[in-house]
């Protein structure tokens, strides 16, 4: 790409560095500075960066879903990163180009309720109805609370050819 510089010079018209040119909401689309490094920049229509380069050869591109949240990025060294998100925007997937990634599900209310990651830690949570946390278990070991499927059976009375049996916990 064309410095700037060069293309005032050519035109004759005087100007001190740094350039910069921004956008009407103000982002800055170009600079460029006395050592003749530039970078330039594109966003999309809700002000979020798209692309930029510069003068080294390094460039990124970012897109983004319906909600203004990234979901995939790369750069000119290789690397890259995905994001998914369910129906209520939060984060249930993320992955990148060195293999690392995560995973979460949540509950009816939006609580995180699984994670799991590739390095092989994973978490699992359960709440009350009013959200505070009532179980959590994880990969390392630590159990807090009585998950729920124990405590659904405590006390409930059945009843087997006649004969009647309170459950404690299945």
């Amino acid at each position: 790409m064309r410095k700037l510089s060069d293309t005032l010079k050519e035109l004759g018209i005087d100007f001190t560095f740094p350039i910069e040119i921004r956008n009407s909401n103000g982002k800055l689309n170009y600079s460029e500075d006395s050592d003749g490094f530039w970078n330039k920049s594109e966003y999309d229509a809700n002000g979020k960066i798209t692309y930029s380069e510069d003068s080294e050869g390094y460039w990124g591109r970012q897109e983004y879903d319906a909600n203004g949240k990234m979901t995939y990025a790369e750069d000119s060294n290789g690397y890259w990163e995905r994001w998914e998100y369910d129906s209520n925007g939060e984060e249930t997937y993320y992955g990148d180009s060195d293999g690392d990634w995560c995973k979460w599900e949540y509950d009816a209310n939006g609580k995180e309720a699984y994670f799991e990651n590739s390095e092989g830690f994973w978490r699992r949570r359960e709440y009350d109805a009013e959200g505070e946390e009532t179980y959590y278990e994880d990969s390392d070991g630590v159990k807090k609370g009585t998950p729920r499927s124990s405590k659904s059976c405590d006390g409930k009375v059945i009843e087997v050819d006649g004969k009647k049996y309170k459950l404690t916990a299945l």
